[in-house]
């Protein structure tokens, strides 16, 4: 099984590099494999609206979240971080996913979804809950931990002292696999369930 971790931080050792580690060395021990990308220091603009993604299946500027999206089709989970800036997701990220979503027509249903969040001391829960909607408009079942999926931390490498986030992580990790391994097992024990047409409704109509 794979898994696709997009880190947003522009520091390539900040603390959510030091969650994800955390995350990765129960993947490779589970026998995951981890495709990573470091996205924060990236030129990548964001999305202008002018839907030629709705023809070719991707995205009209040619980067890296093009990359991302093969690479997003063939995982099983997806797993997204950023620290907090003024209460919010790093741009770059935001930018990244923003397009990664919309530009690509495969069906995201059943891919396991997990954030990572960190923060010197406030606004995660804020950060947390923009980035799982990401997965929560897109059919995907989001994994969760014994507690929010933050890790605290200023400096680079602080994260390492924050015990509890750092087996916050772990125990993510766990779940993602859990939950991964059980959606493959249902698909061929059980089925998929029911599917229904897709209705558009708008406010001003």
């Amino acid at each position: 099984m794979k898994v696709l971790m997009i880190n947003g931080s522009p520091r390539e050792n900040g603390n959510i590099a030091t969650a994800f580690k955390e995350m990765i060395q129960v993947f490779e021990k589970e026998g995951i494999e981890v495709i990573h990308y470091q996205i924060g220091k990236k030129d990548i603009r964001g999305c202008i609206a002018c839907e030629t993604c709705r023809n070719n299946g991707k995205c009209v500027f040619d980067d890296i979240v093009n990359e991302m999206a093969v690479k997003f089709e063939e995982a099983d989970g997806l797993v997204i971080g950023s620290p907090v800036y003024y209460g919010s997701a790093n741009g770059t990220l935001m930018s990244a996913l923003q397009r990664l979503f919309y530009s690509t027509h495969f069906d995201k249903s059943y891919k396991v979804g997990a954030s990572v969040v960190s923060a010197r001391r406030s606004g995660c829960t804020a950060t947390f809950d923009e980035l799982n909607k990401f997965f929560t408009l897109s059919n995907m079942p989001v994994a969760t931990s014994q507690y929010w999926n933050n890790i605290y931390g200023w400096e680079p490498g602080e994260g390492k002292v924050d015990d509890e986030g750092c087996q916050v992580m772990r125990v993510l990790a766990r779940n993602m696999i859990f939950l991964m391994r059980s959606i493959e097992a249902g698909k061929k024990n059980i089925g998929l369930p029911e599917t229904e047409e897709r209705v558009w409704t708008n406010f001003t109509r």
